[in-house]
């Protein structure tokens, strides 16, 4: 019997889940910074995995006291991040959790990366048909850790969220699936589990 077997549906984050495009969001907010006059650590940006980059702009904005508009921010980031995109997309172990089930369970990507990046990475992964929906950061008015982007994923695929399995790597993600009402399983710590 598999772990699997109790669920109707599959949830995945994308970063950290998916694919490892953490480099690349790094390097789009140092080039960012650089550009507006500020600067950001690598150990404060890995406390934000799972944050869309608007919430990111946000808090970086009151945490140094800068005059910058947040959507401004979060535009030139995601602007970067999209001229970097190429470079920086290592398919993940789980990834072979979606090829196994594509076509066989209702399976989505609830992600805080906008739609149409989100689906441009999968696309260059080469990943992008395994996956029924992809739910961005515009499909919801509130995002991770708030459930919003999982139970909209649930609803798209046509399964209640208690019979969803989410996938996930970050702390805003475990809140929101749990907040969901939904299984999670933390992919940093926990074998694929196909056998």
């Amino acid at each position: 019997m598999s772990r699997y077997d109790d669920y109707e549906g599959l949830i995945f984050d994308l970063d950290g889940t998916l694919l490892d495009s953490m480099p690349g969001h790094y390097a789009a907010w140092q080039q960012t910074a650089a550009d507006f006059g500020f600067s950001v650590s690598e150990e404060w940006y890995h406390t934000r995995g799972g944050s869309p980059t608007i919430l990111t702009a946000r808090s970086l904005i009151e945490k140094l006291n800068l005059d910058v508009d947040a959507q401004v921010l979060a535009d030139h980031k995601t602007q970067c991040f999209s001229s970097l995109l190429e470079n920086h997309l290592t398919i993940l172990p789980f990834t072979e959790v979606a090829r196994h089930f594509s076509g066989k369970m209702p399976m989505a990507v609830g992600t805080g990366t906008l739609t149409e990046l989100a689906s441009r990475m999968m696309e260059k992964a080469g990943i992008l048909d395994l996956f029924d929906h992809v739910v961005g950061a515009d499909q919801v008015g509130a995002h991770k850790p708030s459930p919003d982007t999982f139970l909209r994923c649930a609803e798209l695929l046509g399964v209640e969220p208690k019979k969803c399995l989410v996938f996930e790597d970050a702390v805003f993600g475990f809140d929101a699936a749990k907040a969901a009402g939904m299984d999670v399983i933390d992919v940093r710590v926990t074998d694929v589990g196909l056998d």
